[in-house]
């Protein structure tokens, strides 16, 4: 009866030491293994084996990419204006027994170092530089904060500052900024509007002018040439009279008068104030005048003419 008894506690122990000599990690974790207190080596994800008794787990490190809130927290910058800013760190663990034995309270120690740092990077500058230039800003975060965590065995992979929220009455006076450089830009417009309006008006008138010019050195040169092909028809007639006169010809000084005679009546007909034309019974001698012209006409050009 006590031998089986034995037995069974010897079993027993058996049972219980193989557990606990046989670790089985989960993926995206890694165990420290320590030996009487100290770090011997990192258990892998999947099946480990250990000593019993001898050997223990130390920390159960997730290795997987971690994301921190970081808090709301007041930064005075550059120029003296109060702001409040938030943000996220995403880090991951790269050596599971550095960031277990060379640091204390990981989470937390990336947490204030990120924090500090935001105070230091936005403190470094202007307000409006702040508001414009986020991605600066989460440049910088980066890779100082990595810098500073790299002996923790930790990946700083990113940092976002999420919200800058300045004091109400500062926004206040950036919208009544935006607004005026808004209607600065406006005007601007407008004024360019109506430069480039004066300007196609000034350029057609000149066109116009140009057009009209050209169209009135067109009509005074037809109406040279007019004169000109009139006086040198006018200068044949006379030369053709001339020369019948120097024959003896009378029917040429009938020519001569009719034409002045018929001038005349011309314009006293066409005078604005003449509402009556009284004719001369002697106006019946143009008729023989006329005929004058016809023999003279007949004489010049011959009977074909």
């Amino acid at each position: 009866m006590g031998f089986t008894i034995f037995v069974v506690v010897l079993l027993l122990l058996v049972i219980i030491t193989l557990f606990a000599g046989i670790k089985s990690v989960p993926q995206g974790s890694e165990w420290t293994q320590e030996r009487f207190g100290k770090y011997q080596r990192s258990l892998k994800p999947g099946l480990n084996l250990i000593i019993p008794y001898i050997d223990k787990i130390g920390r159960k490190v997730n290795m997987m990419e971690q994301v921190l809130d970081v808090p709301s927290q007041e930064v005075i910058t550059k120029d003296n204006a109060l702001v409040t800013v938030d943000g996220v760190v995403f880090y991951q663990v790269l050596d599971a027994a550095k960031a277990s034995y060379e640091v204390r309270n990981l989470e937390q120690a990336v947490l204030n170092l990120t924090m500090t740092n935001i105070r230091t990077v936005m403190g470094s500058m202007d307000l409006d530089e702040l508001l414009s230039n986020r991605d600066q800003i989460n440049a910088r975060l980066l890779m100082v904060v990595d810098e500073a965590t790299e002996p923790w065995g930790v990946k700083v992979t990113r940092i976002e500052v999420k919200d800058i929220k300045p004091p109400a009455d500062l926004v206040a006076s950036m919208a009544r900024q935006m607004k005026a450089e808004r209607e600065k830009r406006a005007n601007i417009l407008d004024a360019e509007g109506f430069r480039q309006a004066a300007i196609l008006k000034a350029e057609g008138e000149k066109q116009a002018a140009v057009l009209n010019a050209e169209g009135e050195r067109q009509a005074a040169f037809l109406q040279a040439e007019a004169r000109e092909r009139s006086a040198q028809a006018e200068a044949a007639a006379t030369r053709m009279v001339s020369e019948a006169i120097a024959t003896g010809n009378a029917q040429a000084i009938n020519y001569f008068v009719a034409q002045k005679y018929v001038e005349a009546l011309r314009d006293i007909a066409t005078a604005p104030n003449q509402k009556t034309l009284i004719l001369p019974i002697e106006a019946t001698s143009i008729l023989g005048s006329l005929s004058g012209i016809a023999e003279v006409a007949k004489e010049a050009f011959g009977n074909k003419g």
